[in-house]
């Protein structure tokens, strides 16, 4: 790039912050994530974000059929290039130039996914929380399509959509605590209303019967809100 397209670039990138963090929910910033590595990465024709949790894998945001097929192709085979960034995470990224030329990595993976098309393939690990693992997933349907430029334009995206991604999620379970703070607040002053309970009888009363039923305090907070009572 001259200093004009790195100047151009690097407006772009700073939009895109932007434009992440100020997306509404989780949801709409994994989309928009991959809808940006569409529109920023050359020779990118789909895009896709894979989770990975305690074995099971889920596709969020996918921007073409070809993501999810091919997420659903590794799992089923227990191989392919976006398992192996996510369980080998000191890697962080691979790219696969021409799919068909790595037959002895990934036997079964590779004359199935060359069936749906896919000629090349780019991923970023996107970041560890718990047991849930995530990457940013890349694919062209013709060979040598991701350069070593893309390579970098990548990380940086990467790097923006980790950021965003923990901002949404964070906000997300702020909200639900939140919530939940109210519902519970509300089963509370049922309770009291109902059976002229202080405040520390009513949650003792919700804590008992969360406690020896095995269900969750905001679900039974939700049932008494409902119903008026703590059972049925």
């Amino acid at each position: 790039m001259d200093d004009g397209d790195w100047a151009e670039f690097a407006r772009r990138m700073a939009t895109l912050a932007r434009d992440l963090l100020a997306q509404p929910s989780v949801d709409a910033t994994l989309k928009r994530i991959t809808e940006s590595a569409v529109e920023l990465m050359d020779g990118c024709d789909a895009a896709g974000i894979l989770l990975v949790r305690r074995r099971t894998v889920r596709t969020f945001a996918p921007t073409d059929d070809l993501v999810t097929q091919a997420d659903e192709l590794q799992e089923h085979l227990g191989e392919g290039p976006c398992l192996d960034v996510i369980r080998h995470d000191a890697e962080r990224v691979f790219r696969v130039h021409d799919l068909t030329a790595h037959p002895d990595r990934w036997p079964r993976f590779v004359p199935e996914a060359a069936g749906l098309g896919i000629g090349s393939m780019m991923g970023f690990l996107l970041y560890t929380e718990d047991e849930e693992l995530g990457a940013l997933n890349l694919y062209s349907r013709r060979p040598s399509a991701f350069t070593e430029a893309g390579e970098t334009t990548g990380w940086l995206l990467a790097s923006h959509a980790a950021v965003a991604l923990s901002s949404a999620r964070t906000h997300a379970q702020l909200e639900e605590a939140m919530a939940t703070r109210d519902v519970i607040g509300e089963a509370i002053g049922i309770l009291r209303e109902r059976h002229h309970l202080d405040p520390d009888q009513a949650f003792t009363a919700l804590r008992r019967y969360s406690q020896e039923r095995n269900i969750k305090l905001r679900d039974v907070a939700r049932q008494v809100c409902a119903s008026g009572r703590i059972g049925s």
